[in-house]
């Protein structure tokens, strides 16, 4: 089955107005076919294969002689030197557009390359996941064993590609290959076993504010350690950090990130949650925002909006989940997992739009519940309306 991403008329867009691209994104979630069916004219070459990779870096003038472009090469981060004679084919045709199309899934390593030789010269666009909207070829919709397939199974297309793949064995296979290509080639780790643990105790903490202190002392590894530990999980978009919002600059509010996995099907496998233990599980509420998160970065991407996300939180513990500000509105979004919400799930929202109203003079702001409910309606007694998932990316981000 193919899947229509909704990233796909952005690549072609942008290669209009710009002499290359780069995609981004976790191994797996899709990049080179979305590519490949978007681009069947491009010559296509990955240095995922060593050899190829070694003859890109140790000779990228014969490389470039023998894929003429337009040219799609897969994983260029394996071969950093190529990214100079690039620059060099760019600028003696500086606007042709659309000629190289870049991939990789270490995000940190293709970022300095590209800033170092192609600054200005590419886009760039990040992948995640198959989105909810993605999926509705396959007659999902947004009842309660659809959302629990969404949240134990995850967006990697291959898990919905084939509905008999086994979840478990997925996500087992895909935990070592990531341990042993990415981590080794970003880090080097003394113990990939230490890591994994690491993984793991971050699962746990998954949607919360990250303590590096705690970490560490969970992992038994130095603040240093953990510090270098998170930058490999964050480039090669296992996770991300989401940054606190500050409203209100009078206001004692907390600077700690949340940590959040990008996949929640990973997250969940980390944690040993399957069909029989989700619906009574504790970490049921973190995973649901998890979700959330995904579908809002997949409908930032696609749309192209230059919205920022955020969550705020202050030294009282007023938090409201998500934060969506740009264009001259503030959106605040909490996330409940009910069919039913009411208006006691609005009180922080309510506090933090009073705060916006005093100090952002202007901005127009909206408060949403995203809950399971199947008739979008206002909660009585509040300013806030509930919404599902899909209503909601489509007010926040139309096409």
């Amino acid at each position: 089955m193919q899947f229509q991403r909704s990233l796909a008329p952005r690549v072609v867009q942008l290669l209009g107005h710009f002499p290359a691209l780069v995609l981004t994104g976790a191994r797996q979630t899709g990049k080179t076919t979305l590519l490949r069916q978007t681009l069947p004219d491009y010559t296509y070459v990955t240095l995922d294969l060593p050899s190829v990779a070694e003859q890109a870096e140790r000779d990228p003038v014969a490389f470039l002689a023998r894929n003429p472009a337009p040219l799609l090469v897969d994983e260029v981060q394996y071969a950093p030197g190529l990214f100079r004679h690039l620059k060099t084919a760019i600028d003696a045709d500086r606007h042709a557009m659309g000629r190289f199309v870049l991939t990789g899934s270490q995000k940190f390593p293709l970022m300095r390359s590209v800033s170092d030789s192609l600054a200005g010269r590419c886009a760039w666009l990040e992948l995640g996941g198959l989105s909810l909207r993605e999926r509705r070829a396959l007659g999902d919709g947004l009842g309660l064993a659809a959302l629990e397939r969404a949240i134990l199974r995850g967006a990697f297309p291959d898990l919905w590609r084939d509905p008999a793949l086994p979840t478990q064995a997925f996500h087992s296979a895909y935990l070592a290959t990531y341990l042993e290509r990415d981590v080794r080639q970003i880090l080097n780790v003394g113990s990939l076993r230490d890591f994994e643990r690491f993984v793991r105790a971050c699962a746990a903490r998954n949607g919360r504010l990250l303590d590096k202190t705690d970490l560490g002392r969970t992992v038994g590894v130095t603040a240093k350690t953990i510090d270098a530990w998170l930058s490999v999980l964050v480039a090669s978009d296992q996770i991300e950090l989401l940054e606190p919002w500050f409203v209100n600059v009078g206001k004692r509010l907390i600077k700690a990130p949340k940590l959040y996995f990008r996949d929640v099907g990973l997250a969940s496998w980390l944690l040993g949650i399957d069909e029989r233990g989700l619906l009574g599980s504790p970490f049921l509420g973190t995973l649901w925002e998890t979700l959330i998160l995904a579908e809002l970065r997949a409908s930032l991407a696609a749309t192209g909006s230059s919205r920022t996300l955020w969550f705020y939180r202050d030294a009282a513990g007023h938090e409201v989940d998500f934060v969506v500000t740009g264009g001259g509105r503030t959106d605040l979004i909490e996330a409940k997992w009910t069919e039913h919400p009411n208006i006691a799930d609005t009180a922080a929202l309510h506090r933090v739009a009073r705060d916006v109203a005093r100090t952002a003079e202007g901005q127009t702001t909206r408060s949403w519940v995203v809950c399971r409910t199947s008739n979008p309606h206002p909660i009585a007694g509040s300013d806030a309306y509930a919404i599902d998932l899909l209503e909601l990316v489509d007010s926040l981000f139309p096409p």
